[in-house]
This record gives structure tokens, sequence and C-alpha cells, in this order.
């Protein structure tokens, strides 16, 4: 597993970064029909929004990592290492639990706007929202590794920030 996780996590930065160059491609083309030509694309508008939530969501997803998203972390520097591990263990059930019970009313309804495309370039709403259920899921999978870690007692140190 430790020999595949860097493949795959460079495949998802670069889907990412393939998403995010794709984003500023169209935005780029949008600025240059409305102000250069006067004339506005309104597909550029629409697949703009689409990218924005891609972009977004696959990044909460599956390419920033853990740490560097926002943390309180006032009271878990406060305390000792058993408390921080029940913290940890804890704090991932509750969210881990949460998303699990989420992801299929998450998928239903995801899948549920098939039915509906948007205005200008027909594309289906569940193709649009597709990458929230991939987040729900990583939740679940994130948690799942936070309660082993914690288990396990890695990763329970007081961090420093900058």
């Amino acid at each position: 597993m430790k020999t595949i996780a860097p493949w795959l996590q460079r495949g998802a930065n670069a889907i990412g970064g393939a998403l995010f160059l794709a984003l500023f491609g169209v935005f780029i083309v949008q600025i240059g029909a409305r102000f250069g030509f006067n004339k506005p694309l309104p597909w550029t508008d629409e697949l703009a929004v689409i990218l924005y939530i891609w972009v977004i969501l696959w990044a909460a997803a599956v390419v920033v990592p853990e740490r560097e998203h926002v943390v309180f972390d006032l009271v878990w520097n406060s305390v000792g290492r058993r408390a921080r591990q029940v913290m940890q263990i804890v704090g991932n059930l509750m969210v881990g639990g949460l998303a699990l019970v989420g992801l299929p009313a998450s998928w239903d309804y995801v899948h549920f706007m098939a039915r509906e495309g948007t205005p200008v370039l027909s594309v289906p709403l569940m193709w649009v929202y597709a990458p929230f259920v991939l987040l729900v899921g990583a939740l679940v999978v994130r948690s799942a590794l936070g309660v082993w870690r914690a288990v396990k007692g890695i990763g329970l140190e007081v961090e420093v920030r900058a």
C-alpha cells in the first residue's frame, strides 16, 4: 500500500490540476469573448460553474491532506495524549458515522438529479454534483483511517502551526 499511495496521490493531484487548468482556460475564453469581441458565450459561464464545483469538491475529497484543513486546536493543545486520543476517536466516529449514514441519501439525490440538465450545455446535474458523493465517501474513509491512527497512537502530538 505504501508503494501505491504516492502514485494514487500524484494521479489525484494531476486530475485536480487538469480540472483547475480547464477552469482557467474557460475563464480566459469567457473574458476574451465578452470583453475582447463583445460577444459573451453562455456556455463558458455554465462550464466555469461546473468546473468550479468539481475543483472545490475534488480538492477537498482527495487532494488536500487532512492536516491542511482548517482546525481549531485550542483544546487539543491543552490536553494530554490520552485525552487527544479519545477526542480523535470520538470526532472521527461522529464525522465518519454521519457521512456514512448520509452517503446513500446523497447518492440517491445526486442520481435523481440525472433527470435535470444544465440550461445551456444540457449536462445532467448528476454529473455536475457527482463529486459531492466522492467527498462524502472520502470523509468516511478518512474518518476510518483517523480512528485507526488514533487507536495506534499515531499523530497525537501537539502540532505547532505558524
